[in-house]
């Protein structure tokens, strides 16, 4: 084959500009409104803010589910980044753990979608992202215990457990008390400090 003519046939493969850009205003799109709106928004709205007709969607996400997936994958790790920077800025172990948690629950109540999928990390992990959560609360364990901060016993599957739990707190009261989870926040931290010795259930008793 001539090698400009194979050149030319990359070229021809090689995604357009206009496609490309298309859909990174398709995904920007589609983070705005589900962050809004949730994860049942209609997706002709998406394409309207987007500034692309339905075809052109379709012909990148051909399933609202495929675009749905990707926005939330996006976010939720940039949400889970976040929430360890906080963490990391922080030099006291206790602030840190502290801060981790309210910089992830304030991220979550700002996102719609993520709010209504995320209690389904436990359950059916994505697992880059849920891998990532879990290495920051592994760190901010290791810290607390080793500075004899946090309540014996507590382990990274409690502390993980803990941010689902506080998340359905958020959706559940996000809208009639905004301020709620802040409360329910303080109290569980509470509960984890070290003073707090009384032994812990077995995990693998608790009926």
């Amino acid at each position: 084959m001539d090698v400009a003519e194979s050149d030319g046939t990359t070229r021809r493969r090689a995604p357009r500009v206009d496609a490309i850009r298309n859909r990174e205003a398709i995904v920007e799109a589609a983070a705005d409104v589900l962050a809004e709106q949730g994860a049942a928004v209609d997706v002709r709205e998406i394409a309207r803010r987007s500034g692309v007709g339905m075809g052109t969607l379709y012909r990148h996400f051909p399933k609202k589910e495929d675009l749905v997936h990707t926005v939330l994958r996006r976010d939720f790790l940039n949400w889970a980044e976040s929430a360890r920077q906080a963490a990391i800025d922080a030099e006291d172990p206790w602030a840190a753990l502290a801060d981790f948690y309210q910089q992830a629950l304030t991220g979550y109540a700002r996102h719609r979608a993520i709010m209504e999928n995320f209690a389904l990390t436990w359950s059916v992990p994505d697992l880059e992202g849920i891998h990532q959560l879990r290495l920051v609360i592994e760190q901010l364990c290791a810290r607390a215990v080793a500075t004899g901060v946090l309540r014996p016993g507590v382990t990274t599957d409690d502390l993980l457990l803990l941010l689902v739990s506080l998340g359905h707190a958020v959706q559940i009261t996000d809208e009639c008390r905004p301020q709620m989870w802040n409360r329910l926040l303080r109290i569980s931290l509470d509960g984890l400090r070290a003073d707090h010795c009384e032994p812990l259930p077995d995990s693998e008793l608790v009926p």
